[in-house]
């Protein structure tokens, strides 16, 4: 992972919060024997792209928190930050501690409602125990309400099913369309039917009006809901997976003039919050135009343990570019498909989003360069035992069919130039788990089949990666 250098006795990073970005950002330090520590609230990291499947089966949860003190020994800190002090450079907790620090990386991550997030901090152990009582009140319930059609909302709801196909599930949405905005509407609209055929009862464009008046996650029977359009119903579960915001608390009242509006923390090109060069926000905190993600966590770790030693060594600063338009492709050529997908796999069943203003065929795309090296990477990891035996192209035509086109341009593409043939296509990857068995998303803005899916993410839900990244073994 890297070489250990030598470093003056005053260096010391001070990484705040364990999420994704937090604990990738240590196992950087460490490779490269920087000095530092790791604080955060809780004694495990919690891998919670698990949490939704930890909520429907029993004994699952424990798969999903990985102790800091087995990987990171005396470099962990358990506790709270509340104050950043930038004069003295130190960081402030609840319990009265001050830790000194020479740079500072803010992973904070992000807060919402249990079981997407869990915020309990006395133990892991108590953790698992509301994991499996959640569990308990969703056998018991004969009806469930999940609140929030996000990522979350969908894959609780198709969690549920999946587990309990006799339960009766109802996801309500305050839009029209389903999931995060970032994905394709092409794979929005096959989440809203992969529900369906789950048998997920679907209520869009409506609102929980009497929210404050419902328990959450007990099961009480024959609750009355009541939405904004005058609608009303009865559940025996109500479970919100909506409300997600930027947990800022350890500095908002220190970095007050660096927030943006939703509360993360603005950054300059190298992950700096602005006006301090040895203060680094990374993940859900850095105020990055990009979708919020774990694998985004670690690159921004990546990039500001690097900028970290490179200005210890005098050496120029490495600039955070994830996200940006990349690609000039062709939204509309029939008969071309991407190259090979993870595990090489053809991707004949691709399906494009044909442009209704140019039904005519459309120019040939460019050929475009390989995959990167950090893209390989998340193309191992989301499908390690097919990787693929020659380097990925985004875009030689391979296998004419009338199925396989590019995946047309995700929110944030753009017109390029006065072409409105060409368009501009950035590198959003996302997968959504349907449950163990099914799944939808796109890779790099295409448009994934479902068995691809299933196999890199809804079946194994990455765990043996964060359990492989911790230098641990999961328990059996």
């Amino acid at each position: 992972m890297g070489g250990q250098l030598s470093f003056d006795e005053k260096v010391h990073v001070v990484i705040v919060g364990g999420g994704f970005g937090g604990i990738a950002a240590a196992q950087h330090l460490k490779s490269h024997g920087v000095p530092f520590i790791l604080i955060n609230p809780s004694d495990a990291f919690h891998h919670n792209v698990a949490s939704l499947r930890a909520s429907v089966q029993s004994g699952f949860a424990q798969q999903t928190f990985i102790p800091y003190k087995k990987t990171f020994g005396l470099n962990f800190l358990q506790g709270r930050v509340i104050r950043i002090d930038m004069t003295e450079q130190f960081v402030a907790l609840d319990n009265g501690k001050e830790v000194i620090y020479s740079h500072l990386i803010l992973c904070t991550g992000s807060d919402g409602p249990f079981p997407g997030k869990c915020n309990i901090v006395e133990s892991y152990q108590k953790a698992i125990e509301k994991y499996e009582d959640i569990v308990k009140e969703i056998q018991a319930a004969e009806s469930v309400l999940v609140i929030g059609g996000g990522a979350t909302g969908v894959e609780m709801a198709a969690e549920i099913r999946t587990e309990y196909p006799d339960k009766k599930v109802i996801l309500i949405h305050s839009h029209d369309t389903l999931a995060d905005s970032e994905l394709l509407p092409s794979v929005r609209e096959e989440a809203r039917r992969v529900l369906l055929e789950k048998g997920v009862e679907l209520i869009l464009g409506q609102k929980v009006s009497n929210l404050d008046e419902l328990e959450l996650n007990m099961t009480r029977k024959g609750r009355v809901v009541k939405t904004d359009k005058n609608e009303q119903f009865t559940v025996d579960l109500i479970i919100c997976c909506a409300g997600n915001k930027i947990s800022s608390d350890a500095y908002k009242s220190s970095l007050g003039g660096c927030l943006a509006q939703n509360g993360a923390l603005k950054v300059n090109k190298h992950l700096q919050v602005e006006g301090f060069d040895n203060i680094y926000a990374v993940g859900d905190c850095a105020n990055v135009n990009e979708p919020k993600m774990a694998y985004h966590a670690g690159l921004h770790a990546k990039v500001a343990v690097r900028n970290i030693i490179n200005s210890l060594a005098g050496k120029a600063l490495t600039s955070y570019n994830t996200g940006q338009p990349r690609d000039i492709v062709s939204p509309a050529c029939p008969g071309s498909s991407p190259g090979p997908l993870p595990g090489g796999a053809c991707p004949e069943h691709l399906s494009r989003e044909t442009s209704r203003r140019h039904p005519k065929q459309m120019p040939e795309p460019p050929q475009l360069p390989p995959f990167d090296v950090e893209e390989q990477q998340l193309c191992s990891e989301l499908l390690p035992g097919d990787r693929a035996p020659y380097p990925i192209s985004k875009g030689a035509p391979r296998h004419p069919t009338k199925e396989a086109h590019f995946g047309r341009l995700y929110p944030g593409s753009y017109p390029f130039g006065h072409d409105p043939e060409l368009m501009t296509i950035g590198n959003v990857t996302m997968l959504l788990a349907m449950g163990r068995d099914d799944g939808v998303g796109q890779f790099n803005g295409f448009k994934l089949p479902r068995f691809l899916v299933i196999k890199g993410k809804s079946e194994s839900l990455l765990l043996w990666k964060s359990w492989r990244e911790m230098g641990q073994k999961a328990p059996s």
